[in-house]
């Protein structure tokens, strides 16, 4: 398969210029984490050419904005808060939290699409996120009060390294929430059209579970959701810390938002 989104002209076309590159997914007997084989660079994907714009669609800029609602009320951010969001394109959902007063900071690798936010009124920092990116942001004084990444696990090549970074600049009694595609529903409805080069991994809450645990946090309540053929949006917080209560186990998420328990089959 050639590259998703790195589009061409009819005569590079012609002149056999668009190079098809292998595309295939292999599972971790050990920790069961689907991942592509022959990663790309993700350097070549992300660059100042990524035609992907978030607020192309209405329907995700106006899920965002409920996000951005709820959480607002669930956590009771304000003007003295901070939401910091890991691959915020467009600014397509920092934009409903600045809009209500809410301080937000976008850490996004594609410089046409971080330009773009920072005409909603979106501060962006320019790179991909690490541990070396916290370490710099968090030396600035950013600390979050939330943090969240919207379908950024699945791409990025080293998770360890990119979750690494959340634990550094999230506050103590901070929350971290990420959205990610049900590797249950890819498997249950064949939705072989979500697995390409920019998708390293193909995801589970076992093995979501696993990374945050290695990294000093853990999940304290999960939902399902219908977008992206079925996610999952997962609710994070340092280890040991027990101020965050649910009514529910995080490997038990809340039924009627788009499928079946993540539990069954252990995903």
């Amino acid at each position: 398969m050639p590259l998703a989104n790195s589009y061409i002209k009819k005569a590079d076309l012609e002149a056999g210029r668009e190079h098809p590159l292998p595309l295939h997914t292999r599972v971790c007997e050990e920790c069961l984490l689907v991942q592509a084989d022959d990663p790309m660079d993700a350097a070549e994907i992300f660059d100042d050419s990524y035609a992907y714009y978030s607020s192309y669609s209405d329907s995700w800029v106006e899920h965002a904005r409920r996000y951005a609602v709820a959480m607002i009320d669930r956590l009771g951010l304000g003007p003295d808060s901070l939401v910091v969001e890991i691959a915020s394109n467009d600014g397509y959902l920092l934009q409903h939290f600045v809009a209500r007063g809410v301080p937000a900071l976008g850490v996004e690798p594609a410089e046409n699409c971080a330009r773009e936010a920072k005409t909603r009124g979106v501060e962006s920092e320019v790179a991909f996120f690490n541990e070396a990116t916290a370490k710099r942001l968090a030396e600035r004084g950013l600390k979050a009060d939330l943090m969240l990444g919207n379908n950024v696990l699945a791409h990025v090549p080293n998770i360890r390294d990119f979750l690494a970074g959340f634990p550094i600049m999230l506050k103590p009694e901070g929350t971290l929430t990420f959205e990610f595609p049900h590797l249950l529903n890819l498997m249950d409805q064949v939705q072989f059209d979500t697995i390409y080069h920019e998708h390293f991994s193909y995801l589970s809450l076992l093995i979501v579970e696993k990374a945050l645990a290695s990294v000093g946090m853990r999940a304290y309540d999960v939902e399902e959701l219908p977008t992206h053929g079925g996610s999952l949006r997962v609710f994070c917080c340092h280890k040991g810390r027990g101020l965050r209560r649910t009514a529910r186990p995080a490997s038990r998420p809340r039924q009627g938002d788009g499928g079946r328990p993540a539990r069954d089959r252990g995903l």
